[in-house]
């Protein structure tokens, strides 16, 4: 029988706070087959801005923006099938956001989490889908 040790080795410097090391933002790229399936969904449903575009290229992408939040769109068609993400929104009024949402696109509303739900963390959420994204909406 053969036995097996793990030895971690904890690198010291990984539970250092350095004060010059500060994030303000993440801001996810998400890849389309045609970027034009992504602006439906962020621009016309979700109602984020064309904060940069460049559509017109060979490779065609978009910076869009919403209270503070910026997400990339890219026309790539071999990464889009390799990447399908999951995105989290938080909101301070989830109610209000289905409620617009699920008027005007319902066609977005993910089948397995279609109505503003109370899960067992403690957040309110319910989720949207298109050919490439899922979009999770949640209150604290």
């Amino acid at each position: 029988m053969v036995l097996y040790q793990i030895t971690l080795k904890i690198n010291p410097t990984r539970f250092r706070t350095n004060p010059f090391m500060k994030f303000s933002k993440l801001v996810p790229s998400v890849f389309y087959i045609n970027i034009e399936d992504g602006l439906t969904f962020f621009v016309d449903c979700l109602q984020f801005s064309i904060e940069h575009q460049d559509l017109k290229t060979a490779n065609p992408y978009c910076v869009l923006g919403k209270d503070g939040i910026r997400i990339m769109l890219f026309q790539d068609a071999q990464l889009a099938q390799e990447h399908y993400p999951e995105l989290r929104i938080e909101t301070e009024d989830i109610d209000a956001v289905f409620a617009q949402v699920s008027a005007l696109h319902p066609e977005f509303l993910h089948p397995n989490l279609n109505q503003v739900t109370r899960r067992p963390w403690g957040a309110k959420e319910f989720a949207l889908a298109d050919k490439q994204v899922g979009t999770r909406f949640q209150q604290w």
